[in-house]
């Protein structure tokens, strides 16, 4: 008899704390996600970049990408959020011109030769002008029968010789998009 007023006892001690409920603890919603999209889901000329290899290269981490297709003419336009500037733009366009037109007709007067790029390659740097900074710019005709132009566009205020130094970073840029994956 004692065993069964033991386990009498056990049992309801046992259900009394589940007896009272208590009340809901309503929990804050999730923090969104911020997801890494890469510049080549906006199809086009972005399929050419990367914003990795362009953190790594250039030292500006870009997150927004746009792309915009006229005729052949494929364009990229990538941004840091939600400023304007700076702004990287690169744009291709297949042609069928050779060296020497690319340089009588392509490659401006102020421009640096550069080597190792394309069929011929060409490196400026542009004072500001209203509304922005000086603007870098590297120039090549691919291979491949294409004209592509990468133009970093800085920030109003921005020293003349920072652009400088992006244009060379621009070089190393340009040496790693591949036009023919257009």
């Amino acid at each position: 008899m004692r065993s069964r007023i033991l386990l009498v006892v056990a049992a309801v001690l046992s259900t009394a704390g589940c007896a009272t409920e208590r009340e809901p603890v309503e929990l804050p919603p999730p923090a969104p996600m911020a997801v890494d999209v890469a510049a080549a889901s906006s199809g086009g000329a972005c399929r050419l970049l990367d914003f990795a290899v362009i953190e790594q290269l250039v030292k500006v981490r870009f997150d927004v990408a746009a792309a915009s297709e006229r005729g052949d003419t494929h364009t990229c336009v990538v941004r840091g959020g939600r400023a304007t500037l700076p702004e990287l733009t690169l744009t291709a366009t297949e042609t069928s011109m050779d060296k020497a037109t690319f340089v009588a007709d392509v490659v401006p007067d102020s421009a640096s030769k550069v080597s190792g790029l394309g069929e011929q390659a060409y490196r400026r740097t542009v004072g500001a002008a209203d509304g922005h900074g000086p603007v870098a710019e590297v120039g090549w005709l691919s291979a491949d029968g294409r004209l592509a132009v990468l133009r970093w566009t800085t920030e109003k205020g921005t020293a003349k010789s920072a652009a400088e130094k992006v244009a060379v970073q621009l070089t190393a840029l340009a040496k790693k998009v591949d036009t023919r994956a257009l």
